[in-house]
């Protein structure tokens, strides 16, 4: 089913199936889409992209509600009690539900009780990127600085001064430069902010040297020469940048980080409902032009069965638990 289909076809399509009075059903009164950050992103970008296709599928109002705050906690309540009639769907990044779960000791939220996950709905490969100023443009060329620096070589250097900065303790980005030392063998000391935005402006400004980004955020500076990317973290080079070499193509692997957003329902949506959901995003993402508008960002769709991801939540989530513990990784 196409993006431009009107609810009358999209009714048509599935009258002889089990599936003709779901449609009806979720035809029947609006979508509220809750995006847990403020405008702009790619949570919010996605979540209009469904809001603008379920409105032309279902020919009812879809809005988009973005409530920030509380590392996206305050979203996600909501979504959390409201009615599991598939009416009211969240957008959401990887890290709240694959490393908050451990690395916050009061947890709110039991994600596999409180929550239903419709299907994953794009990923962007992260990328470390340098300061131009400290004049590197490979992994090799950063992994013998640090060594240089940890060596203290220079004279007035101390171990781990070579700094990454990352926009808190615990968030993805954080756990990607824990991985890098890890896998490099290197000694680099954690400067954590209070959000990416401060992280990346202090970066741009030379007050710390490095940092891991989701490839959107700073693919604009990347190209403009405002940073010097080293290297992603996917298996694959970015179809977004495709002349940027991966982490494992320069002889670091294992640092495979990926931020990937998913699409949930409140626990209880009857599996019909998530069923159908999932087919609508797959349907909405495919169309070329919301394909192009995703590569523009950075980002390409992943789209996953409810099971499927739902599997992959479990899984990312007791891999995070082990890097989070092994290297005593707490929340401040």
């Amino acid at each position: 089913m196409g993006y431009q289909l009107s609810r009358r076809a999209v009714l048509t399509a599935l009258a002889c199936s089990p599936l003709a009075g779901l449609a009806q059903a979720l035809g029947s009164e609006g979508f509220r889409i809750v995006a847990p950050f403020p405008p702009g992103g790619p949570v919010d970008s996605l979540a209009r992209l469904l809001a603008a296709g379920l409105t032309e599928r279902y020919k009812q109002s879809a809005v988009v509600e973005n409530l920030a705050g509380a590392a996206g906690n305050i979203g996600i309540e909501k979504v959390k009690r409201a009615k599991p009639d598939g009416h009211t769907l969240l957008v959401v990044p990887a890290g709240n539900l694959t490393i908050n779960p451990t690395l916050m000791p009061n947890f709110p939220f039991n994600i596999e009780r409180d929550f239903v996950p419709v299907t994953m709905l794009a990923k962007a490969p992260n990328v470390l990127v340098a300061n131009p100023s400290l004049n590197i443009k490979t992994v090799k060329e950063l992994i013998a600085l640090a060594k240089l620096r940890s060596a203290g070589s220079t004279g007035s250097a101390k171990p781990g001064s070579l700094a990454y900065a990352s926009p808190g303790v615990g968030s993805g980005l954080h756990l990607a430069g824990e991985l890098f030392k890890q896998q490099a063998d290197v000694d680099l000391l954690h400067v954590p902010y209070k959000g990416t935005g401060p992280a990346l402006n202090d970066v741009l400004g030379g007050q710390v040297p490095l940092m891991f980004s989701n490839l959107p955020g700073v693919l604009a500076q990347i190209r403009a020469g405002k940073l010097v990317a080293l290297g992603t973290t996917e298996a694959s080079r970015s179809a977004s940048a495709p002349d940027i070499p991966t982490l494992a193509e320069q002889g670091v692997a294992g640092v495979l980080v990926t931020s990937w957003y998913g699409l949930l329902a409140p626990g209880g949506t009857p599996a019909a409902v998530v069923e159908q959901l999932a087919r609508d995003a797959a349907d909405i993402l495919a169309v070329p032009a919301v394909r192009e508008q995703l590569k523009a960002q950075g980002l390409t769709e992943v789209l996953m069965k409810p099971t499927d991801f739902a599997a992959h939540i479990r899984t990312e989530t007791a891999q995070w638990a082990r890097i989070i513990k092994s290297r005593n990784i707490v929340a401040e």
